[in-house]
């Protein structure tokens, strides 16, 4: 291992101990006394958000899947920028912070860093997250911080009254796009995965159970889990997923990935994933492909390509062949326990207990005292 004062470089051997090191996410967050509730996580706030918006479903959903985390609601901690989504602190009874536009992931990489006592969660929506807070959301995915992030998707501006927003379809007519939108949208699942995210899922906000089960394994990851929640906002863009959750629909057009099992889905199970020539995915009948040239889902793949595939198969305009479920689940060393690690190294090689190696650390070689 190579070091110079005050710092030490990483080997390979160290960085695949902490890849393989089983850690719980919540391992240093205090255990609650006793069980706790759903109703432990309300509020006495008026929830305030447009009758029918699918955010009520997320809130529910979250509020009683925090029991199982089996943590003290005073080290659970949900922290969000601004729009509609971000209205969710005041909502669940734990510490919260309703933050400034787009910055609640960089609010949230500082808590998580400084606080290993605590759970920490970022409440986002489209435009808050991939508009103004882009950059802050791509950085926190790669630098791996230990932290969650729900990423609330209805596919418009909807505190700001109905603009499009990042994920609006192309030719998408609002207030701010008369003729139809020009910008080819974001694909939230495909921009994790090309941001080098640990933990990418996808789910809907009417499907509690599907909601929930994505919940519990972003919670258990080690590391940033993004979750794209497709959540309707009946106001300004009803509809925007009935293809996804009509009885009618929903079969043949959501792909449901189960980690270890063929991706098969439609009314009867008689559509399939399988692996062209080229390496690319496409969507074949099983009658005429055979089950056994169906592609097997692997949320642990190191190489997250496919994982990257399957998010582009759905069409962008009406997200049929939308893949749901968690797509990309692999341990990667957390940002918190590299910082720490090094951080202890640093002290090593300064010397435990030299008052003087602060001052040394932050003087470095490169100042200069002038008489």
């Amino acid at each position: 291992m190579n070091e110079s004062p005050g710092t030490e470089v990483f080997d390979s051997a160290m960085l695949e101990a902490l890849r393989e090191a089983s850690i719980d996410p919540l391992a240093d967050v205090p255990k609650a006394d006793e069980p706790l509730k759903a109703k432990d996580f309300k509020t006495d706030q008026e929830v305030r958000w447009c009758p029918g918006c699918g955010d009520y479903a997320v809130l529910a959903a979250v509020q009683g899947f925090l029991p199982e985390l089996g943590v003290r609601r005073e080290n659970v901690v949900f922290i969000s920028g601004i729009g509609c989504s971000s209205r969710f602190p005041y909502y669940v009874n734990t510490y919260g912070m309703h933050s400034i536009h787009g910055r609640a992931p960089a609010i949230a990489t500082g808590l998580s860093l400084s606080r290993p006592d605590l759970s920490v969660w970022v409440v986002t929506g489209d435009g808050d997250a991939l508009s103004i807070g882009g950059n802050h959301l791509i950085h926190t995915l790669r630098r791996n911080v230990n932290l969650k992030i729900l990423l609330f998707n209805n596919r418009i501006y909807g505190l700001t009254k109905g603009q499009y927003s990042p994920t609006s379809e192309q030719g998408k007519v609002t207030k701010s796009t008369p003729l139809g939108s020009l910008d080819v949208p974001f694909n939230p699942v495909s921009l994790a995965l090309g941001a080098e995210a640990s933990f990418v899922a996808r789910t809907i906000d009417s499907d509690r159970r599907h909601l929930t089960d994505v919940l519990r394994a972003a919670a258990h990851h080690r590391g940033t889990a993004l979750v794209e929640i497709y959540q309707n906002c009946n106001i300004f863009n009803d509809g925007a997923f009935d293809l996804l959750k009509d009885p009618q629909t929903r079969d043949d057009s959501a792909i449901r990935l189960e980690h270890g099992r063929p991706i098969r889905f439609g009314t009867d199970g008689e559509l399939g994933v399988v692996r062209m020539p080229d390496g690319t995915l496409q969507v074949a009948e099983v009658a005429k492909v055979g089950e056994n040239a169906l592609l097997v889902h692997d949320a642990h793949a190191p190489n997250p390509e496919v994982a990257f595939a399957l998010s582009r198969l759905a069409d962008p305009t009406t997200l049929d062949r939308t893949a749901i479920g968690v797509l990309r689940d692999v341990p990667r060393p957390a940002y918190n326990d590299l910082m720490h690690e090094q951080i202890r190294a640093a002290q090593v090689t300064q010397g435990v207990g030299d008052d003087d190696r602060l001052q040394r650390m932050l003087n470095g070689s490169d100042t200069w005292t002038v008489e």
